[in-house]
């Protein structure tokens, strides 16, 4: 499937039919790869002139929006099948692959009636997808809430001893309460460890000798218990912190834990539950954006090759995707089918440095074109 395409109109003198084919044989003769689709544009409201200019300065912005929203539903789809483990379907329109639907694109007359003024269709067009940008931000952002929270209790269980939730290590019998005695969770960096075992007896008074048990290892840290009367437990976290060793607060309560335990699971069941929910919602208005996209399209070529070429409304829209090798021969192509004398004027106009093209594009051929990137 091609991912670029241009979108081009070529003036009529005569007959589109004829343009039509002249065009198809050149292009079978001198560029055969590159595939070649008619680009069928209802008669839609003209206007005045003075309208048309006027949407002709919004034709370009309004196209980088529509075209943005596009391109960050579809990267929103591929980080969602990406962390599913999902493989990447086709996009589509209504069951219609999104090259299909634009190669073979049928103006929707029920959702954008061609009498309507421009103006109207493309306001239209900017509301809606405004909308679904919209949409997207707020099922984006709740999904990404969760996400963040599971991924904060992930790196809570993962992390290192100094941050982690010692729940999951700590057993029972680890812990020594009573009335007057209490068991303290401390850790010592790997290479403090005989420092610790040395000294923890004499930080304070009232330490329990030999209380201290090393109950596991990560990369940086050791975590070891130590057992003392209560009431000089503030005092040795003080002297604990001055020699550089951290005291973590905890507590071992059964029902705690399976709470938290419960609180991951459900987590875990309503990201899952976003995850599919935003995905098919992504899928669905994914679908809507490129539709309302390339109606757009339509008008901006209608638009632009009016204000080109002139009234009455004379003009071949087509759709092209050439390989990168073949892009001038089919511009030389596409030049040689436009009027000699209209033909000089643009590339004389090219080569002084080109010129502001409609809607603000570049835009050095004697023709209207512009390009459409899938992705």
């Amino acid at each position: 499937m091609a991912t670029r395409y241009w979108v081009v109109s070529l003036p009529v003198q005569n007959s589109a039919s004829s343009v039509w084919n002249h065009l198809q044989e050149a292009i079978s003769k001198h560029s055969f790869e590159t595939p070649l689709y008619r680009f069928n544009i209802p008669n839609l409201r003209v206007g005045t002139l003075d309208s048309l200019l006027s949407l002709s300065d919004d034709l370009l912005k309004s196209n980088t929006f529509v075209e943005g929203v596009s391109h960050k539903i579809r990267r929103q789809i591929e980080e969602l099948e990406k962390v599913s483990g999902v493989e990447s379907g086709a996009l589509t329109v209504d069951g219609v692959p999104v090259d299909s639907y634009l190669t073979r694109f049928v103006w929707d007359e029920a959702k954008y009636p061609t009498m309507s003024p421009l103006k109207e269709i493309v306001d239209n067009i900017h509301v809606q997808v405004a909308k679904i940008e919209d949409d997207l931000k707020v099922r984006a952002a709740e999904y990404n809430n969760v996400r963040s929270q599971l991924n904060a209790i992930n790196r809570k269980q993962s992390g290192s001893l100094a941050v982690r939730d010692l729940s999951s290590i700590v057993k029972p019998e680890d812990i020594i309460t009573s009335e007057h005695l209490v068991t303290l969770l401390a850790i010592v960096p790997k290479y403090s460890q005989k420092d610790w075992l040395s000294n923890y007896e004499t930080l304070t008074d009232y330490v329990v000798p030999r209380s201290s048990k090393n109950l596991y290892e990560d990369n940086e840290y050791a975590l070891y218990t130590v057992t003392m009367f209560g009431r000089i437990a503030d005092n040795f976290k003080t002297r604990a912190r001055e020699r550089g060793f951290q005291i973590r607060e905890f507590e071992y309560s059964p029902e705690a834990q399976e709470t938290r335990k419960q609180d991951l699971e459900n987590l875990m069941q309503n990201q899952e539950t976003l995850r599919g929910s935003l995905l098919q919602w992504c899928y669905t208005s994914y679908g809507e954006v490129f539709s309302s996209w390339m109606h757009f399209c339509a008008v901006r070529i209608f638009a632009e090759s009016i204000l080109r070429y002139g009234l009455p409304p004379s003009f071949l829209a087509c759709v092209l995707a050439p390989p990168a090798k073949s892009e001038k021969k089919v511009r030389s192509i596409l030049e040689g089918l436009c009027d000699t004398a209209s033909s000089n004027f643009w590339k004389s106009d090219d080569d002084a440095g080109g010129m502001a093209g409609l809607g603000g594009e570049v835009d050095g051929h004697p023709y209207v074109s512009f390009t459409i990137n899938l992705i």
